[in-house]
């Protein structure tokens, strides 16, 4: 590499070498590349379904048949061989999947002996997404089922967690390291189609499953994700910078159609722009129907799969 124009792709199982373990062995002169599960683009792709080129006017017919390729996607998740299974056979692929990720690359690697916390955690992280997560609110919740765990330990585990892309984690917006360390950060599993598995409420919340779908595409894209929470209350979903263009505000919204869901939505948008000043507001919802909303001006309202 030094003195010949050559590049080395190294690939193979996670149970060997995470991506960061392979930079360090490099000592540096490496560059990952991170392969998620299917985008929305690819799994319409891989169903055979043209993407249209301008996906905000499309005639009703074909509108109506993306939506419901973006509501299968949404619930079903992207991992290509999860794709045409049955519902059994997919749960059961899947569940192995993450019994494969926490045994390999987590409990074995890191030789983890409280495995009983490690479960817990992989149970409240998968099937809870989009939630807020603190350390000191995990902890004490296994301490009071009396699981006995560390604080250090929980730390840890969630950071093997990511390590291994099971979660990614979106922290809270702000200048103060303290404040970012002491205030929750939001988790989302890596695929919606691993909610179901872990989900206790047996219903699904779309607007959790979209707001994860959203924070993958924004992760694909390599964005820099945190969250944003006013001083009055409001929470934004996203606040996103994008190198070479204008930041944004990110709003995600199942439906917005009712108008009391639209102010809470907009108002959370609108003063939250006034700490960032010249950016871009933008609310995305499920479907175009849940999109047909009056919005101040300067707002983006659209569905999520434009």
């Amino acid at each position: 590499m030094d003195s010949e124009k050559v590049e080395i792709f190294i690939t193979g199982s996670s149970a060997s070498l995470l991506s960061r373990e392979i930079a360090t062995s490099l000592r540096g002169r490496a560059g990952e590349v991170i392969f998620h599960p299917f985008s929305f683009e690819e799994f319409l792709r891989h169903k055979n379904i043209a993407i249209p080129e301008d996906n905000r006017c499309l005639p009703p017919g074909e509108r109506s048949l993306i939506e419901q390729a973006f509501m299968e996607y949404l619930v079903c998740g992207g991992f290509p061989e999860a794709r045409d299974l049955d519902t059994a056979y997919r749960f059961q692929l899947l569940k192995d999947y993450v019994d494969v990720a926490i045994l390999r690359d987590v409990v074995e690697r890191h030789s983890i002996t409280n495995f009983v916390g490690f479960r817990w955690m992989v149970r409240h992280l998968l099937g809870d997404a989009a939630s807020s997560f603190t350390v000191e609110k995990f902890y004490h919740s296994l301490e009071s089922q009396g699981i006995a765990i560390s604080k250090d330990t929980v730390h840890n585990l969630l950071a093997y967690l990511e390590n291994c892309f099971m979660v990614r984690t979106v922290w809270m917006d702000t200048e103060s390291e303290r404040q970012r360390m002491v205030n929750p950060r939001k988790s989302y599993p890596v695929d919606t189609g691993l909610i179901p598995l872990y989900d206790r409420s047996a219903r699904a919340n779309l607007g959790h499953l979209l707001e994860t779908i959203v924070m993958v595409e924004l992760e694909r894209r390599r964005y820099d994700v945190t969250y944003v929470r006013t001083a009055e209350g409001y929470e934004v979903d996203f606040l996103v910078r994008i190198p070479g263009s204008r930041s944004q505000l990110i709003q995600v919204c199942a439906d917005a159609s009712n108008p009391s869901t639209a102010e809470r939505e907009n108002r959370a948008l609108l003063k939250a722009a006034e700490k960032y000043g010249n950016i871009q507001l933008r609310l995305l919802t499920l479907t175009q129907d849940g999109s047909r909303i009056s919005v101040p001006e300067g707002i983006i309202v659209q569905p999520a799969y434009e």
